[in-house]
């Protein structure tokens, strides 16, 4: 072969020099020995002194047949050699030779008659160890079966990256022919996703030398671009004997099964995380409003792109719900809230706000029958269906709603609103994996709205009952000025039984009292109206504030396990006397012009309900501008702090000078209430003239 030859052949496979040798003849180790026609060695390789064990000076003019073969096959190796002389055809198979060191092996020939320029004929010997080609032949065997039968995917690529085997198992995966591989370089042929990030690995393999294994990637294959699949991907670096590099092969096991199922588990996962994150945060407060914010908060951040929660304003209002029929429904919006930015907010009511939607809108549907309602893929025929109007539809459509979901919000059987979902990013539709977590999701803030809303409900009826029986003014009283508060419990808004009278007395006199009955609700309520009332009848006879508080005694043992306190004062502007009495309450604080104000050293008495105890009464001098402080425990007592330190706190704000008994009030109750105060409040004050 020329050297032009060569060139020819190395520019074929794109490079100006030869092809390398493959060295697959270094491992076969083939020897060559040639004979003459008397059957005296000629021609001997250095492989034929490895394959025999003679050197080539031990070798070279002697007769093969007495230097390797038993003398047993020597008439059969003689008439073989006769006949490939004379009649020039070849003969192939296995026969066993003697070594130099006295052993039989069994050597593969390959043995051909050859003719010189003279006419001389020879025979030439072409020979290999039998059992490195039978081991040779086997690997092979092996490795095509392998690459052919083989379940995971298999790729041959040279050095520049082009596809130079791809067995079957690799055109099922990735759904391309293996003719549409071969000869083709990897970036033409971009079977799986993500091609860059394969070939920067498979180059790093050919640079390095070291494997990456079980490279994972995810995506849509052009055989099936409807769903995601996986892939567990091997590089390695392909190498000769002799250390060249003949390219890198690549491993593909497709494991979309395997992705699916952990996927499926990972979601199994976040939502049971999602049902107890709203366990424990939706519901946290007696608050109809708040907890529908809870409800919206958790299920955006799992379930949808826009969440909005809407009751039922019968429902909301207490009202008996009527039997479902096709008419409209009036809905309160009661919490809005999106993943991102979208125009699909402007289309939802307000949080407050009024909204009438007719018999066919899906939100009435979906009360109407107490059953969810979905609509995986949204088109324009379902949006009006869905918004309250043609404005609203329009935004909807703006926004990218592509899937629509809403459950009903179901407590004790009754169907208080609903949870409407919406997904505009989330390219997944909703599914019935979503019904069954949104229904989960709406089922428990139902009962927590259903708690609040009928908390609420009594709340204001309590609330309704304790104002109408304080008094809402306060009317001229000789020698005094009067201002006077009275406040829920902060943390819960819940009415109890604390109350504060004025009540005036024959020639001048006023009576001042502040009671406290404890409890709360409607119970506390109607008992502290039946004591006010009798207070107010016991005032009328003029007794002493012991007395009344001992007839108050007695009424108050009638009244099953109510306990109460009560301070009862009498104050006479003509003699500047308060005459007090005390049934285990919080004692009253006095302050005076120029001095440090003071808590009045009153016998603390027994609360009213025990019975049988008496109640003194102490007389108190009241100068011009002197300040008496009534107020119930609610006042002063917290859960974290010593009552004395509270007393403390009280005193000095009462030191501070205020123009006004009105800005008195707000101080204290601003200063010395908390948000976490769990009883109510009564405050009188009263400054002589």
């Amino acid at each position: 072969m020329t050297a032009g030859s060569f060139r020819d052949q190395g520019e074929e496979y794109g490079d100006p020099l030869p092809p390398r040798p493959t060295g697959l003849l270094d491992v076969l180790s083939v020897a060559a020995v040639v004979l003459d026609a008397d059957g005296r060695i000629v021609f001997w390789t250095p492989q034929a002194g490895d394959l025999f064990g003679y050197r080539a000076e031990e070798a070279l003019g002697k007769y093969a047949a007495r230097l390797f073969i038993h003398p047993e096959h020597l008439k059969a190796v003689q008439s073989l050699f006769a006949e490939v002389l004379e009649t020039g055809r070849s003969w192939a198979g296995a026969f066993p030779i003697l070594h130099k060191d006295g052993s039989t092996r069994i050597t593969e020939f390959r043995n051909m008659r050859l003719t010189d320029d003279l006419g001389d004929v020879y025979a030439l010997g072409i020979a290999a160890d039998h059992a490195l080609l039978e081991r040779v032949e086997t690997d092979l065997a092996l490795c095509e079966r392998l690459i052919n039968q083989s379940p995971i995917g298999l790729a041959l690529m040279d050095p520049d990256l082009r596809y130079r085997l791809v067995n079957p198992a690799l055109e099922r995966i990735d759904g391309v022919p293996a003719e549409d591989h071969i000869g083709r370089h990897l970036r033409d042929t971009p079977a799986l996703p993500d091609v860059d990030t394969i070939e920067s690995a498979l180059r790093q393999v050919l640079t390095t030398g070291t494997p990456l294994l079980d490279q994972y990637h995810v995506g849509r294959p052009q055989s099936d671009p409807e769903h995601e699949h996986a892939w567990s991907l091997c590089f390695y670096r392909l190498e000769d004997p002799g250390g060249r590099v003949l390219g890198a092969a690549t491993s593909v096991v497709d494991v979309t099964e395997r992705h699916r199922a952990a996927a499926e588990a990972d979601r199994a996962r976040r939502r049971l995380a999602l049902i107890a994150d709203a366990s424990a945060r939706v519901g946290t407060s007696l608050e109809v409003e708040q907890t529908a914010r809870e409800l919206a908060e958790i299920a955006t951040a799992e379930l949808a792109d826009v969440v909005a929660v809407d009751v039922l304003d019968s429902a909301l209002a207490c009202r008996r719900s009527r039997q479902p029929d096709n008419g409209p429904e009036l809905f309160r919006s009661l919490a809005l809230k999106a993943a991102h930015p979208t125009v699909a907010l402007h289309a939802a009511d307000a949080p407050g706000d009024l909204a009438s939607y007719e018999g066919d809108r899906l939100v009435t549907l979906c009360v109407h029958t107490a059953r969810p309602v979905l609509v995986r893929h949204v088109g324009d025929h379902d949006l009006p269906r869905i918004a309250r109007d043609a404005e609203a539809s329009a935004l909807l459509s703006r926004a990218g709603v592509h899937s629509y979901l809403t459950v009903p919000l179901i407590a004790h059987g009754e169907v208080l609103g609903v949870l409407d979902l919406k997904r505009t990013r989330n390219p997944v539709p909703f599914d019935q994996d979503d019904v069954v977590l949104a229904s989960e999701l709406a089922g428990r803030a139902a009962v927590a709205i259903d708690n609040a809303r009928w908390f609420q409900s009594v709340r204001n009826t309590s609330l309704t009952l304790q104002r109408s029986l304080l008094p809402d003014h306060s009317p001229h009283h000789p020698g005094l000025e009067i201002a006077f508060r009275y406040q829920p419990a902060q943390a819960t808004s819940e009415v109890g039984g604390d109350w504060y009278d004025v009540i005036q007395l024959t020639d001048d006199k006023t009576a001042l009292v502040v009671g406290d009955v404890m409890g709360n609700g409607i119970d506390a309520a109607a008992t502290m109206g039946r004591l006010r009332t009798a207070t107010c009848a016991y005032a009328d006879l003029d007794l002493d504030p012991g007395e009344v508080l001992q007839h108050l005694d007695k009424i108050t043992c009638d009244l099953e396990h109510y306990i109460v306190t009560c301070v009862y004062a009498v104050y006479d502007p003509h003699t500047k006397k308060c005459r007090i009495a005390n049934a285990g309450h919080m004692p009253p604080a006095l302050a005076r012009p120029g001095a440090a104000p003071a808590l009045l050293d009153l016998p603390a008495g027994a609360p009213l309900g025990i019975g049988g105890v008496p109640f003194e009464t102490t007389t108190v001098d009241l100068g011009p501008g002197d300040l008496l402080v009534i107020y119930t425990d609610g006042l002063v007592e917290t859960r974290h702090h010593p009552i004395d330190d509270r007393l403390g706190v009280l005193l000095d704000y009462l030191g501070e000078p205020h123009d006004s008994l009105e800005e008195t009030c707000d101080l204290l109750l601003f200063g010395l209430r908390h948000p976490d105060d769990h009883d109510d409040v009564a405050l009188l004050v009263a400054r002589t003239e």
